[in-house]
């Protein structure tokens, strides 16, 4: 089975598998998404839920934000780990949105890079899930891990498996399918242990068939 054919049979088994609810990150506005996801580096999905709504409770703005204290910030966001960096970078990219940008998180990807903290798996997450980029993926851990399980790539370098599964996925699926890639991750092909037993995608899957 060729990787277009076996990418199709993947996102037929785990759209069935994760219908709903693929975005584990709880947002009301778009720049929360891009601050939420900085604050998930390096730190847990539950973890920044539980934190954020005291956090934009505080600063319930962009110009809140970038008025600071990026103390405050800090203090906030200390759980997530990495605290001084993180705030020190959403306060840093409220001033930019504001100043560059008029308080809108940016549509494309060349402006997306340009604010502090971003990177290319934020911008594709903001890409895909804001603004319904087709084509927009992803590359986590998750991604990394579970794409070379499969046999879709054959690389762990983030930029080099953008690129090789842009060739595969069709670009109207890309996003949701690396968002089901994370719940597939945490539920089923952990890091630990592939749990191949309960895998719906085991039939496709190279490590599992052995080809």
């Amino acid at each position: 089975m060729r990787k277009k054919e076996r990418a199709l049979a993947i996102i037929a088994c785990l759209e069935q598998d994760y219908p709903d609810d693929l975005c584990s990150l709880n947002y009301k506005k778009d720049y929360e998404l891009l601050f939420t996801v900085r604050l998930a580096a390096q730190c847990t999905d539950e973890r920044v839920n539980q934190i954020a709504p005291a956090l934009f409770a505080r600063f319930p703005s962009l110009e809140a934000f970038a008025a600071g204290p990026v103390e405050d910030v800090e203090r906030l966001v200390h759980s997530t780990g990495f605290y001084r960096a993180k705030a020190r970078d959403i306060v840093a990219a409220s001033q930019m949105l504001l100043a560059d940008f008029g308080g809108k998180v940016p549509d494309n990807m060349d402006d997306l890079l340009k604010l502090p903290g971003v990177g290319r798996k934020t911008a594709n997450l903001i890409l895909g899930d804001v603004y319904n980029v087709p084509g927009a993926i992803v590359v986590d851990t998750h991604c990394i891990r579970i794409t070379n399980r499969m046999g879709l790539v054959d690389t762990k370098d983030p930029p080099k498996i953008e690129t090789e599964l842009r060739k595969i996925l069709p670009p109207d699926k890309s996003n949701d399918f690396c968002h089901r890639l994370v719940l597939h991750g945490r539920a089923v092909c952990t890091a630990r242990k592939a749990k191949c037993e309960i895998c719906s995608v085991a039939p496709y899957c190279r490590q599992f068939v052995g080809k």
